[in-house]
């Protein structure tokens, strides 16, 4: 059994990601192998996590992967290790719009059978804290809040009253974290500034982080509550059992080609947005996944047969890639040779012709500029024709967040028909092309990535 906490709050910005990443560091120190979770679809702090645990980050998505799979997918992640600490996202009871508990941190405290820790920031409030902890408490009496941590907490005599308030509450107070601007972490238009742009200042930024947590936190208490929880009955998530789709129809699970075709897939500062399964399933399905840094690398990895581009932050180093002319091309010649390429968010910028004006790949018919106005949302969408991702009618929940927009030229065809929360399409599908804003977790639909890999063994071509 798994020790586990979920660390809630009642609205963003409390300080979870702080308290959350601090205490994994902080158990970390100790010996512990700690698992690092994120509730939602947030790619900026599991990497964070990572660095506080060494270990993986991984997002639990109630919406994108289904309630159903969200113990296996902690199991999963937390095979091999002695606790896990989950952070949640926005307030406690916060989901996804319209849907209920859906998505929420609740929801998937319930479905972990976990117990929560709220950070409350108390900055402004001294008797009042016990109210708010009543009401999040017996707000829902299958959640179960087994302490709360205070944070911002101004002076010794502050602490003095929030304690005496909650005293009464029946909630233990398991610490209390002062002001300290020094552990904040640099944001900008979508959120925290990723790991991998700023390592150095990153790994302060925790080892301050677990310092201030080791200090302001019954570390004992929290263990021991996280023992508390109750065994999940659910086996692993297993990537090994997915079916690969032949050449010629429908799926199989035995045969296993003895050299899976090379697929390269982006990383590097510009392309942080990956979920940890993905490179799971692709390896699962038997493909030889490499990593490759647009930034940096000025050819594609050697015999590549498809291409994955992820999210991350294009629009930052638009210059840098648009100098790097000869990646540039070799992506191009890639796509149009027919070879398979999938690409989400920042990938798909990444293969419109320009960006803020800047060249980029010109492998689609389309200019790709930053605005002022936050697209943002869960999706459900349809693919409107067959692509290497996936084949007509398939059905699969996303995830828009980005401050672009793209302007295509004439009669592209597309990649997603979005069913909710409104209709329209998006995206483009040309040859071995799937390039959309639309996030996905393939853990959700694993036979995507099958299919991905089958269409790079029989119909990529290796990287000029």
């Amino acid at each position: 059994m798994v020790a586990r906490l979920v660390i809630a709050a009642p609205s963003s910005g409390a300080g979870k990601t702080t308290v959350a990443t601090g205490l994994m560091a902080a158990f970390a120190d100790r010996g512990l192998a700690v698992s690092p979770h994120k509730v939602g679809p947030d790619y900026i702090d599991p990497g964070y996590h990572a660095l506080a645990t060494g270990r993986p980050g991984r997002n639990l998505d109630a919406y994108l992967c289904g309630p159903e799979l969200i113990a296996p997918l902690f199991a999963h992640g937390a095979r091999g290790c002695e606790l896990a600490v989950v952070e949640g996202v926005m307030g406690l009871y916060d989901g996804a719009a319209g849907q209920g508990e859906l998505a929420s941190t609740a929801h998937v405290a319930k479905l972990l059978r976990a117990p929560v820790v709220l950070v409350v920031d108390a900055s402004s409030q001294s008797r009042s804290v016990a109210a708010l902890v009543h009401g999040f408490a017996s707000w829902d009496p299958e959640v179960r809040i087994g302490g709360v941590i205070l944070n911002k907490v101004a002076t010794d005599r502050h602490e003095r009253l929030l304690r005496e308030a909650l005293a009464e509450s029946g909630v233990p107070v398991l610490g209390v974290l002062r002001r300290a601007p020094a552990v904040a972490t640099p944001s900008r238009h979508l959120g925290l500034v990723p790991v991998a742009e700023r390592q150095a200042e990153a790994v302060d930024a925790v080892r301050t982080q677990a310092e201030q947590v080791r200090e302001g936190c019954d570390l004992d208490a929290l263990l021991a509550l996280a023992r508390s929880a109750p065994a999940l009955s659910h086996a692993p998530w297993e990537p090994a059992v997915v079916e690969r789709l032949p050449a010629g129809g429908g799926p199989t699970a035995e045969r296993r080609p003895t050299a899976g075709p090379v697929i390269a897939v982006a990383g590097g500062p510009a392309f942080t947005f990956s979920y940890a399964e993905h490179v799971e399933l692709l390896h699962a399905a038997g493909a030889e996944v490499v990593t490759f840094d647009p930034l940096r690398d000025e050819h594609l990895p050697d015999g590549t047969r498809g291409l994955v581009v992820g999210g991350g932050f294009p629009e930052v180093y638009a210059p840098e890639l648009s100098a790097n002319e000869s990646l540039r091309k070799a992506v191009a010649e890639l796509a149009r040779a027919g070879a398979p390429v999938a690409a989400e968010c920042a990938g798909l910028l990444y293969l419109a012709r320009s960006l803020d004006g800047k060249p980029m790949c010109g492998v689609l018919d389309a200019d790709a500029r930053m605005t002022g106005r936050l697209t943002l949302g869960y999706r459900e969408a349809v693919a409107v024709g067959d692509s290497p991702l996936a084949a007509a009618g398939t059905r699969m929940r996303g995830h828009e967040f980005h401050r672009t927009v793209l302007e295509p030229g004439a009669g592209p065809t597309p990649a997603w028909g979005m069913v909710r929360p409104e209709r329209r399409v998006e995206g483009f599908v040309h040859q071995g092309v799937h390039a959309s804003y639309l996030h996905t977790h393939w853990a959700s639909r694993p036979e995507v990535a099958a299919r991905f890999v089958e269409a790079c063994r029989v119909n990529g071509v290796p990287a000029p």
